[in-house]
Formats: structure tokens, C-alpha cells, sequence
């Protein structure tokens, strides 16, 4: 049975490893798509720049990726871990 989540992919506008993130983000995401019965991914991204309160808790860290609300990575994104997570 497909899981309903939601991922969120924390950074900021101009981070090179922000654009690096969203990429794995997107292909990973993709690749769960295409599974017969592959969780149900709600996606969205949140600038540091727009949320005090996330500039705070992630500003040396970002990009985040977060699962559900938990935090699952920053920095490098590995899209095998990501995906192992997804499915979980």
C-alpha cells in the first residue's frame, strides 16, 4: 500500500548545492512515481531567506531535506539513501 509523505527540500535562492539537492530531489521522486505502488510524495520548497525561524535552525546547513518534518540529510543529497528512506 503507497504512503502518503511529504518532502521538503530547505535552501535558499543562488546555493549551489541547493540546485545539486533539488535535482536528486526530482529524480528520485520521479523514479518513485513510476512504481505500481510507490508512495504518494507531496513535494515543496522553503527558502531561509523567507522564514526566520528556519534561517535560524538550517542556515549553516542547507540545503535540508526534511521527511514528514524530520530531518533526513543536508549538505549532499545521496539518492540511494533518499530513496531507501522514501520507501522505508
Amino acid at each position: 500500500m503507497a504512503r502518503d509523505l511529504r518532502l521538503t527540500l530547505v535552501g535558499k535562492p543562488g546555493c549551489h548545492l541547493c540546485d545539486d539537492a533539488r535535482e536528486v530531489v526530482q529524480a528520485v521522486r520521479e523514479e518513485l512515481a513510476a512504481l505500481p505502488d510507490g508512495p504518494v510524495i507531496a513535494f515543496d520548497e522553503q527558502s531561509i531567506l523567507d522564514d526566520e525561524a528556519l534561517a535560524q535552525r538550517f542556515a549553516e546547513e542547507i540545503p535540508v531535506v526534511l521527511i514528514d518534518g524530520e530531518v533526513h540529510t543536508y549538505w549532499r543529497v545521496d539518492p540511494v539513501r533518499l530513496k531507501a528512506a522514501l520507501l522505508g
